[in-house]
């Protein structure tokens, strides 16, 4: 808080130096140092290399503060996770451990970068007096170009070494371009102004408020829902699938469909094609919208392949990957594939065949979901072909072609 100036002439506050080139601030600096001045500093408009040796500047202990406040900031968040994820709430997600150090990497580089950036900027706050809002050298006019082309040094009253006319005759001898006292200055008023003291403990109390809040909601119970602080979209004028609206007069979000009515690109008039069926009997031909050639064979081989094999096996016959793994744990409950390459399947009609495809049959599941109306043509189209494979005769290789059979 601002106090007030004693009454009587000004005091000396110390003696500044100004030098027009960077060579000869250090020189100054040199000699300033050696002759055991503790309280004086440099100002520059821009960092000179060599100054802080001749300033005699050692070693801080702003890195020992970081680095004290880097390991509480690791301290805290190791004991963050451990007492969220192993103590407080602890989840079973597929066995994993309560307490994971990879996974907790990212919260212990987060923490301890946070603690030691805060406490690297208060300390350095701190340390060096500030905030400063006034000095007296800002009432030197020239002083105004140390931002700019001059290199000032400045030697405080405050020094145990101090003398007026010896320190004025050390920095004589560095022949500066201006030497001058620094008086006090009388018409500011000492310390921070009560306006800015009043704004920080204003401040402070009001940082004070979110965390009392927050203790407040976590010791209490409500019924209403919790403050949303970030939406990210969350509550939207939509209505969602299942809930109930006040719009419609039965209540319901989902609408039922209006009789008599067709969603686009459902409308299924071809019955051989979409249902296999024709006249309401199963289909024995392919429909003709669908092409039956080589292309087809190889689309309905690749998608055979894929949904399948893996039971049924390559070649048909009830011997695929899944299949076999579970006979090889002895598995009771398995019940073997379907050999597709049985009497009974050869006779099957193509229509019925694509319809169980669509639909499943005991524990094949319905594929009708995730394959199309016409890739299923084409698997049964290169069922047909295995099954032929399966059963194929000598007569039903080509004369020609029989003299490269073993």
């Amino acid at each position: 808080m601002a106090a007030h100036r004693p009454e009587g002439p000004p005091k000396l506050l110390g003696v500044v130096a100004e030098y027009e080139t960077p060579t000869a601030l250090v020189h100054a600096a040199e000699k300033v140092r050696d002759a055991g001045f503790q309280h004086w500093d440099t100002y520059t408009p821009f960092p000179i290399h060599g100054i802080d040796p001749a300033m005699g500047i050692r070693p801080t202990r702003l890195p020992w503060i970081v680095l004290c406040a880097g390991l509480t900031g690791l301290t805290t968040a190791a004991l963050l996770q451990w007492w969220t994820n192993a103590v407080d709430y602890p989840w079973v997600i597929s066995g994993k451990p309560f307490l994971s150090i990879p996974a907790s990497v990212p919260v212990y580089f987060e923490l301890t970068v946070l603690f030691s950036a805060l406490t690297a900027l208060g300390a350095m706050i701190v340390i060096n007096g500030l905030p400063e809002p006034h000095h007296p050298l800002d009432l030197k006019e020239r002083f105004g170009r140390a931002t700019d082309d001059r290199f000032f040094l400045y030697i405080q009253a405050r020094d145990p070494k101090f003398d007026e006319s010896a320190t004025r005759a050390l920095l004589e001898s560095t022949h500066p371009e201006d030497l001058d006292d620094v008086m006090e200055d009388q018409s500011s008023p000492a310390g921070l102004p009560r306006p800015l003291v009043i704004g920080l403990a204003a401040l402070v109390c009001a940082a004070i408020v979110p965390f009392v809040l927050f203790v407040q909601a976590r010791q209490t119970m409500t019924d209403q829902p919790r403050i949303h602080m970030v939406p990210d979209m969350d509550f939207q004028l939509k209505y969602k699938t299942q809930k109930a609206s006040a719009f419609f007069a039965d209540g319901r979000t989902v609408r039922p469909q209006e009789p008599a009515t067709i969603a686009v690109g459902q409308l299924d008039e071809d019955e051989h094609l979409h249902h296999g069926r024709v006249e309401g009997e199963y289909a024995r031909t392919f429909p003709s919208a669908l092409p039956v050639d080589e292309a087809a064979m190889k689309r309905g081989q690749t998608q055979y392949d894929i949904f399948c094999a893996p039971c049924h096996g390559l070649s048909g016959a009830g011997d695929g990957i899944v299949s076999r793994r579970a006979q090889d744990k002895e598995q009771s409950m398995w019940v073997p594939p379907t050999n597709l390459t049985q009497g009974y399947l050869r006779r099957m009609p193509v229509g019925q065949m694509y319809e169980l495809i669509g639909k499943g049959v005991r524990n094949m599941p319905a594929y009708g979901p995730q394959i199309s109306i016409e890739d299923r043509w084409r698997i049964v189209l290169y069922v047909r072909a295995l099954q032929r494979a399966g059963n194929a005769t000598i007569e039903d290789v080509p004369a020609a072609e029989r003299g490269g059979l073993n």
